[in-house]
């Protein structure tokens, strides 16, 4: 494993253009050197290249985690949000690349539209364009069809964030709520879902996404809900949401207030504003 620093040039002006621009460079080295890799039989995965978040990635079981990456023990090291996942895998054969995390989200379930989503994405190749990517060819193909359901997602959900939308918004975009028949809906959001409808599909579960970009975090279910998601609110200001109850060791009168995701509805913790939204 090799980690590498890459500066900040004086020309790049704000920390959404670096990551535009580390972006571009991850998926340049990854069409240059998997090729090469496979060559050789073994393995070439960037796990993050991000100036907003570290990916700790591996087969390991929890205990051995904070054994392998020393820094996580380290009383120095600090954060504001932490994003875990842990699972045997079950459909797929483990491999550094498949296991989560995956660069913004962790998945529990499956994505059972997943060829349909996949070939939509790469047939409107040919027609995207972005005003933040001048030659957006070298982001292609968006999508690595070698990976997991969960890491084809992750491909796709981090291209639109690239090209201008917030994480929220692609994760409605991708996992939107029942709509078009909820008459409680407001109006606002009824035209919000049907005008992206237009530009994505449904990526269909059952799924319970964690996601984050390193300043917000969130938890989501797809419009069928077969999964759990619980959450608490505790009194010292930490949220706290498992797809079950008591991963985390919490005294019940630390706990300020508890709920569930449900279908289509989002937990989001924005840690700039400093407030559950």
């Amino acid at each position: 494993m090799i980690q590498i620093l890459i500066g900040k040039g004086p020309d790049v002006t704000n920390n959404k253009e670096f990551e535009r621009k580390l972006y571009i460079i991850r998926k340049l080295a990854e069409k240059r050197i998997v090729p090469l890799s496979k060559e050789l039989s073994s393995d070439f995965y960037i796990a993050s290249l991000s100036s907003k978040t570290i990916v700790y990635k591996g087969m390991l079981t929890p205990g051995q985690l904070r054994d392998f990456y020393l820094d996580l023990s380290d009383l120095d090291f600090t954060s504001a949000l932490a994003m875990v996942h842990s699972r045997f895998s079950t459909n797929t054969f483990p491999s550094w690349a498949r296991a989560h995390p995956n660069r913004f989200l962790v998945h529990n379930g499956e994505i059972n539209t997943i060829r349909g989503n996949v070939n939509w994405i790469n047939a409107r190749e040919g027609k995207a364009e972005s005003p933040l990517f001048p030659d957006i060819k070298k982001v292609f193909p968006v999508v690595d069809d070698s990976g997991s359901d969960s890491a084809m997602f992750d491909n796709t959900l981090e291209f639109l964030h690239m090209t201008g939308r917030s994480l929220p918004h692609a994760i409605m975009m991708m996992i939107p709520e029942p709509w078009e028949r909820n008459n409680l809906m407001s109006q606002e959001k009824h035209d919000f879902y049907e005008f992206n409808s237009f530009m994505m599909e449904p990526w269909d579960g059952p799924a319970a996404m964690g996601f984050t970009d390193g300043t917000v975090i969130g938890g989501v279910l797809d419009r069928n809900g077969l999964r759990p998601a619980r959450y608490y609110v505790t009194t010292d200001d930490r949220v706290i949401m498992a797809s079950e109850v008591g991963v985390v060791n919490e005294n019940a009168e630390n706990i300020r207030a508890k709920g569930r995701l449900e279908p289509g509805k989002m937990l989001l913790i924005d840690t700039e504003e400093q407030r559950i939204i």
